[in-house]
């Protein structure tokens, strides 16, 4: 895809690949080279990069063909939000899912997420009052 210029500095940023997605990211870099950095290349320019474009129409046709089984109204950018359900499911901080989603604060993470939180507070309880104990 295309890497638009960041707006600041700070819009880059890291995010956490399990070993099996950046092993194989790393195996199709080392067989396929990268051009300027970018991993998806132009179909007819390998030159070039992947336009956004690209990928999009990529993505109607499997849907089309039922090549893979996606929910109707999924969309490319619902794997974000996939990756940010899935991190905050498994007890990543929200603080952590925040930076990585480049959220400006906290708020706008926990007004999207926050119902995959139910319980949060009675859990914190919890978790006091076993510090209470000891």
């Amino acid at each position: 895809m295309v890497r638009r210029p960041p707006r600041q500095a700070t819009d880059y940023r890291d995010v956490p690949l399990p070993a099996r997605i950046r092993e194989t990211i790393e195996r199709y870099a080392d067989n396929h080279g990268t051009v300027d950095g970018y991993l998806l290349r132009h179909p007819q320019d390998p030159t070039k990069p992947y336009l956004v474009y690209y990928l999009q129409n990529q993505w109607q046709r499997i849907k089309r063909v039922d090549e893979v089984n996606i929910p109707d109204g999924m969309v490319i950018y619902s794997l974000r939000h996939f990756f940010a359900s899935n991190c905050l499911t498994n007890g990543i901080p929200i603080t952590d899912v925040a930076e990585w989603m480049g959220h400006k604060s906290l708020d706008i993470t926990f007004e999207i997420y926050r119902h995959l939180m139910p319980g949060s507070i009675g859990k914190a309880a919890k978790i006091l009052d076993v510090g209470l104990a000891s």
